[in-house]
């Protein structure tokens, strides 16, 4: 694949996922596909789960302030923060020579970046680490746990993750979602779920106190052996924050887009 079309597939990845996660809590969502913009917006205390993307391939710096500022009013009509979404390699040159100026008109700051990535790499060898065990997660116990990880990795209030999770039949059923266990303790999480014929990776984190052990990487595997072995699929996509982007490689995914998450200032 060309980068952009790599980039198209992981932004389409990004609306199909987002679109059931958002739908999954009762919250008034909003989700619309507007012209240019993707918005999947479940306004619950999840940031995550609030989400703004442009969508349009080789954007110019005129539509992309047009879009900017589109996305940003619609951000400000919600109760809850959340993120605009900006993949870099959907725009042209001229834009993103001017996407620092463009952003900072619309009233938006750079909260961090990520990377999208994707490959051609299932099936996995099931995997196994010498110090962890693998649940799937079925049960409000195991979901209040894998809530609670991502909650302490991305710094969020323990409350705003559990109320992106909890009480969700989707994650229970539908979710290939993994809890990776030290002597019984839940340490790390990882899930997958199936999204237009591939696997996307979602939700990857682990306790802060437990990093570069391998646990992450580990679960990621399990979550993505376990969904493959269910629906057959050969292909995953996922996107990756800066502090876990080095993990993915190693599995065999190769990156794509860069992905720059935005706020709104003040």
């Amino acid at each position: 694949m060309t980068d952009r079309t790599a980039t198209v597939e992981s932004v389409a990845q990004l609306s199909t996922v987002w679109r059931a996660m958002v739908l999954d809590r009762d919250t008034g969502a909003d989700v619309r596909d507007l012209a240019g913009i993707a918005v999947r917006w479940a306004d619950c205390d999840f940031a995550f789960w609030n989400a703004v993307t442009l969508t349009e391939a080789a954007a110019d710096p005129e539509l992309l302030d047009r879009r900017l500022v589109r996305a940003a009013d619609i951000m400000r009509s919600k109760r809850r923060p959340g993120f605009l979404w900006l993949f870099e390699d959907l725009l042209d040159d001229d834009a993103r020579a001017a996407l620092e100026e463009a952003t900072r008109r619309a009233g938006l700051v750079q909260a961090f970046a990520g990377t999208g990535m994707a490959g051609d790499l299932l099936p996995l060898p099931e995997p196994c680490h010498p110090e962890l065990t693998f649940e799937r997660v079925t049960t409000d116990e195991q979901l209040r746990a894998y809530a609670d990880i991502n909650s302490r990795a991305y710094g969020f209030p323990l409350a705003a993750g559990r109320d992106g999770l909890l009480g969700s039949t989707l994650w229970k059923r539908e979710v290939y979602a993994y809890l990776a266990l030290k002597d019984g303790v839940p340490v790390a999480c990882a899930a997958t779920v199936e999204a237009d014929g591939r696997l996307f990776v979602v939700l990857v984190a682990t306790e802060p106190d437990r990093q570069r052990r391998g646990y992450g990487e580990a679960v990621t595997r399990k979550a993505l052996y376990e969904g493959a072995r269910a629906t057959g699929l050969t292909r995953a996509t996922l996107h990756a924050t800066a502090a876990g982007a080095p993990v993915y490689p190693r599995i065999g995914f190769e990156p794509n887009s860069p992905i720059r998450f935005y706020t709104l200032a003040g």
